[in-house]
């Protein structure tokens, strides 16, 4: 049975790119074009891991993060949240950090990168 992986992102070419990557590992994608959706699906589905874009339509993905941490479903103080984000500013990793977030990323995406950093949380379906 592959992992489930919430992606929270509103740039369709993201969410492309980032499924197949994962879906050749064996991962199984949960889409989410906004903040609120994301929330929901991380609430309402049994997800493994998020992957969590910063700039977002509806709410940004600190607020996101601040609300699946502290969702009434316990396991989603736990489930590994990865930001992924164009943002490169002074302070936005520690921003993301301090609102629940386990780990940045940068985009551009380095699938590399991804498959690495995904793994390091959630083992690959293939490699069990």
């Amino acid at each position: 049975m592959g992992s489930n992986i919430l992606y929270i992102e509103d740039n369709p070419d993201n969410m492309v790119l980032v499924k197949r990557a994962l879906e050749a590992r064996g991962y199984t994608l949960v889409q989410a074009m906004n903040g609120l959706d994301g929330v929901t699906a991380a609430e309402t589905q049994e997800i493994d891991l998020i992957l969590l874009d910063i700039n977002l339509p509806d709410i940004d993905g600190y607020e996101v993060a601040r609300r699946i941490r502290s969702s009434a479903k316990r396991s989603l103080a736990y489930t590994p949240i990865i930001a992924v984000t164009a943002n490169a500013l002074k302070g936005d990793a520690e921003k993301a950090l301090s609102a629940g977030c386990d780990v940045y990323m940068s985009k551009p995406i380095n699938i590399r990168e991804l498959w690495a950093r995904v793994e390091a949380f959630v083992p690959s379906p293939q490699k069990s």
